[in-house]
């Protein structure tokens, strides 16, 4: 069988502005190709973004060529297989699991949001994104993580940093400069936390994984605290703005959603639309086939979930915002063992909690230039603003 063909015209600042229109030429014509800009084989049929994900031992997660470890100055648990990968994701399992989160922090949750909206002006435009989604999110991990001291602001920045970092496929340096001092930065900040969850050990993620029984070393207790600070704000904070977005600029089906108190199959095709992690690589440990071409060994191919959302053997009318779908099956939070572990946090606190708050807040909110709106990310995506008018 022959290779991949080359895509030699993609470029990685198209794929940043509006991936979309290409992600749907690629399925059409060429579902398996190599991007010559990312260094990578695309995937973009759901099938087969969907197999690799499912068979870690032919499609390993351990990519020597990501920047993800360059900007996390760290091997995290994300690009970990098997009995390492599981260790580590369980030392901090317990706090995201939803008997945790319900007896424990759902209120807290509720508190913050309900908090945060108050700050609002009524009757004037502001910016949803900058105002309520990145910072509730943030506000709320602190709480997960154990992190409390921290600010927003400074949730905010670490997070979009080591996401831009790990984006940064182009390997251009100023993305590392700018991750090395956020490194530095929450590396001291989370050392400041330990003394208090020894004295006062509780259900957050840090507090379990520095009082274990059998802990794991500390410097992947660090690595994977910050995973979950680049992943717990970007998710359902981008998931927030793309669901306020698609039901803004579809009144029926936000009209409809309030009738059947819909807010958790809001949340499913928000993500499904735009999913926040649009695509992950996977490092190939043996020749091997997928939709009729040759795969060899040490190849990375990239799931593209941007892609499979939209597949047209899964979804009709996938490129626009539907909440009522007869089935919905997104790959939005992955599949396998690298399954998002953040999947049901984000459900409880933005479809269940954030939503319903400020749409019974602002029952009149509108989107007064859905043109205004922009939308960036190639590796996670979601608007970067969202001007909406509170009434």
């Amino acid at each position: 069988m022959p290779l991949a063909p080359i895509e030699k015209d993609v470029t990685l600042d198209q794929l940043n502005v509006d991936p979309y229109p290409i992600y749907r030429r690629m399925r059409a014509t060429m579902p398996v190709v190599r991007v010559a800009s990312a260094r990578r084989t695309f995937l973009t049929k759901a099938a087969d973004t969907r197999r690799v994900k499912d068979d870690p031992e032919l499609f390993s997660s351990d990519d020597p060529q990501t920047p993800m470890q360059r900007a996390f100055n760290a091997h995290t648990l994300m690009r970990k297989d098997g009995e390492e990968h599981r260790r580590e994701r369980m030392a901090m399992q317990k706090a995201y699991t939803p008997k945790v989160i319900k007896t424990n922090w759902a209120q807290v949750y509720r508190d913050i949001t309900k908090r945060y909206l108050d700050r609002l002006p009524r009757g004037e435009t502001v910016d949803l994104f900058k105002e309520i989604c990145g910072p509730v999110s943030a506000r709320i991990l602190i709480h997960i993580l154990g992190l409390e001291g921290a600010s927003d602001e400074q949730m905010m920045r670490w997070s979009q940093n080591l996401i831009d970092g790990a984006g940064n496929f182009g390997w251009a340096p100023e993305p590392f400069e700018v991750t090395d001092r956020a490194n530095a930065e929450m590396d001291a900040h989370i050392e400041s936390c330990v003394a208090r969850h020894k004295a006062e050990p509780n259900d957050s993620a840090l507090s379990l994984m520095v009082n274990a029984e059998d802990p794991i070393p500390w410097s992947q207790i660090v690595a994977n605290i910050k995973i979950a600070i680049g992943g717990g704000i970007n998710e359902p904070r981008d998931a927030m703005a793309t669901i306020v977005y698609g039901l803004l600029t579809n009144p029926d089906q936000l009209e409809e959603v309030r009738r059947r108190d819909a807010w958790d199959a809001a949340f499913e095709e928000g993500v499904r639309w735009v999913a926040p992690i649009q695509a992950s690589s996977r490092l190939v440990m043996a020749d091997t086939e997928i939709g009729g071409y040759d795969i060899p060994k040490g190849d990375v191919v990239m799931t593209i979930q941007a892609s499979a959302n939209r597949d047209e053997d899964l979804f009709e009318d996938g490129e626009n915002f539907q909440v009522f779908r007869p089935k919905n099956l997104h790959q939005a939070f992955g599949s396998g063992p690298h399954h998002c572990a953040g999947a049901n946090i984000a459900r409880r606190t933005v479809g269940e909690i954030m939503m319903p708050a400020l749409f019974e807040r602002f029952p009149n909110m509108t989107l007064p230039d859905p043109d205004a709106v922009k939308w960036r990310g190639f590796g996670f995506r979601g608007p970067i603003n969202l001007p909406v008018t509170l009434n």
